[in-house]
């Protein structure tokens, strides 16, 4: 249950953080200067397509939340046994830091109206995601290799699901991230459209980077450990 908690606890934190950016107390009717000023009034489609980021993303949340509980259930469980998490998990966390980074590069680079940063950034981002995918795959067949197959354990399973679906959700983001790259390549979208079409790749990005480093926390058990030293600070 800590890493729920610590999960809900961060999206929460992020949430809101980014609705307090999105002008929702603002009042355009009684703003003075060119409505094309403000944020949210020049075009229908930007609330509309961060609104629906949203929505999908607090969807994600909740499975992902669903499986973390059911994991921190069956864990207790006395025929769980845990099995050893390959070193190269870490080498993939590190390449997906980077394809976060070079995502926030290429957002920064299309407000900047940067085309060829904005693209340096996307292709960046894409390459080290396609490497994290390539790298989970290896840690299955190295796990596979020792004998740790799904159906041997509940813990075995556990980890190639949750990998899995965080895969393909990091799939599915390639997917956009590649229709955002195209655009770009032929400079046949506006520079509002390819500004809010980086941003929202650069969102998804960062929360599966989040939800990468909570399941990593709880396959590794670093999550219980950092709610322990939190409460011994707050007790």
């Amino acid at each position: 249950m800590s890493a729920i908690v610590l999960f809900l606890a961060v999206i929460a934190v992020i949430a809101g953080w980014w609705l307090s950016h999105q002008r929702l107390t603002a009042k355009p009717w009684l703003e003075e200067g060119p409505i094309g000023d403000f944020p949210g009034t020049d075009a229908m489609t930007w609330p509309a397509a961060k609104i629906g980021l949203g929505v999908f993303l607090a969807v994600a949340s909740a499975l992902f939340v669903l499986f973390i509980s059911a994991y921190s259930m069956r864990m207790a469980m006395v025929d769980w046994r845990a099995l050893p998490v390959p070193r190269l998990l870490w080498f993939n966390t590190g390449v997906l830091v980077l394809s976060s980074v070079a995502l926030q590069w290429s957002y920064v680079a299309a407000r900047r109206d940067d085309t060829d940063g904005v693209m340096i950034g996307l292709l960046a981002g894409g390459a080290a995601a396609i490497i994290f995918l390539a790298g989970q795959l290896l840690a299955w067949q190295q796990l596979s290799a020792a004998g740790y197959f799904m159906a041997s354990n509940p813990a075995n399973s556990f980890f190639y699901l949750l990998t899995a679906v965080h895969g393909l959700h990091l799939t599915g983001g390639l997917v956009a991230l590649g229709r955002t790259s195209a655009k770009v390549w032929r400079h046949d979208a506006a520079t509002a459209e390819m500004r809010l079409s980086v941003e929202l790749c650069t969102i998804y990005w960062h929360f599966l980077l989040l939800v990468w480093l909570v399941l990593l926390g709880l396959l590794t058990g670093w999550t219980d450990n950092f709610v322990d030293i939190c409460r011994q600070l707050l007790s």
